[in-house]
């Protein structure tokens, strides 16, 4: 099967597998992936990839496979995942999140410049959290920062929650939500951290109209009475990695998913894998199996990502 010759050409499947997921699954040196070969048609090459959803250090309850930078750096760029937008474990349960951000800032630099993107973490339920997010956007340079309410003991409707969204949409600065980080049945039972409710949320973007938000793992969302005014009234994204179903991305777009709520153009989605918690295959697969044609393909894997952060 050869691309079509128009703009709605879809990428072969051999040519997206053997591109993302071969050279990891086969165990095949990096350089293979990266091979040239003749270009045929524009939509010849599998799209760049950036990944909006990555954690860097340890997981608190557990062990992960590719905790360490270098080799989740390794990992990523095998699938050719060009650019990975990255928050800190360690932001969950340090007290210090000045620390945490400036140990992720510096992992960031020295590890993979240009490759990792620091996403910082403020606690907007604590004093003086505009000095942290000062920090992050004026000593760090963080093009976002990455919340954590369920871990961090408040909800969106909190009132220093709206002031963040102020301040960040007058920085320029993105702000990711993690509603949820791991299924709450396999929490640590010494602490439980539910889904966090995103039905504030578009009450608050019509008071800060300017704010760009970005819901990372929203799976709980998706299924709730939530996602249409979402879609409707403010102009949140979504990344892939909690998606469910076979053709899941396919069906959210078409709003054919039986269990979800409703659908969500394609224009809000971007790739996020949530690595390493969830291998980054599974966001890959999740492309792989929904009939996505090319241009919905770049907007998903890169151009999406690219309006948010340049």
């Amino acid at each position: 099967m050869h691309p079509q010759c128009d703009d709605h050409a879809s990428i072969t499947r051999r040519h997206f597998v053997k591109a993302s997921l071969a050279p990891a699954a086969l165990a095949f040196p990096a350089a293979r992936a990266t091979e040239p070969r003749p270009i045929r048609h524009k939509y010849d090459q599998p799209p760049e990839i950036i990944d909006t959803n990555v954690h860097l250090f340890p997981w608190p309850f557990r062990r992960l496979k590719y905790a360490e930078t270098q080799p989740l750096i390794q990992k990523l760029q095998s699938h050719r995942i060009t650019r990975a937008w990255a928050g800190s474990f360690e932001a969950l349960l340090h007290k210090q999140l000045d620390a945490a951000n400036r140990r992720l800032f510096e992992e960031c630099r020295d590890q993979a410049p240009g490759v990792l993107i620091p996403f910082g973490t403020v606690n907007p339920a604590w004093p003086h959290w505009e000095d942290d997010l000062r920090r992050c956007h004026e000593h760090y340079h963080m093009p976002g920062i990455r919340l954590y309410p369920a871990y961090h003991g408040y909800g969106l409707d909190h009132p220093e929650f709206l002031r963040l969204m102020d301040a960040t949409a007058r920085r320029g600065m993105l702000l990711q939500i993690a509603i949820r980080m791991e299924d709450e049945r396999v929490h640590h039972p010494g602490l439980i951290a539910p889904a966090v409710d995103s039905a504030p949320l578009p009450q608050l973007h019509s008071q800060v109209p300017a704010a760009r938000i970005q819901l990372l793992n929203a799976d709980t969302v998706f299924r709730s009475p939530h996602l249409r005014p979402l879609i409707e009234r403010t102009t949140t994204t979504f990344d892939i990695a909690a998606l469910e179903g076979d053709g899941g991305i396919s069906r959210l777009i078409a709003g054919t998913q039986p269990n979800y709520t409703g659908q969500v153009p394609v224009d809000r989605l971007l790739f996020g894998s949530h690595a390493p918690f969830f291998p980054c295959e599974s966001a890959l697969l999740k492309l792989f199996e929904s009939p996505l044609d090319r241009p919905q393909l770049d907007a998903i894997t890169h151009a999406n990502a690219r309006s948010l952060i340049p």
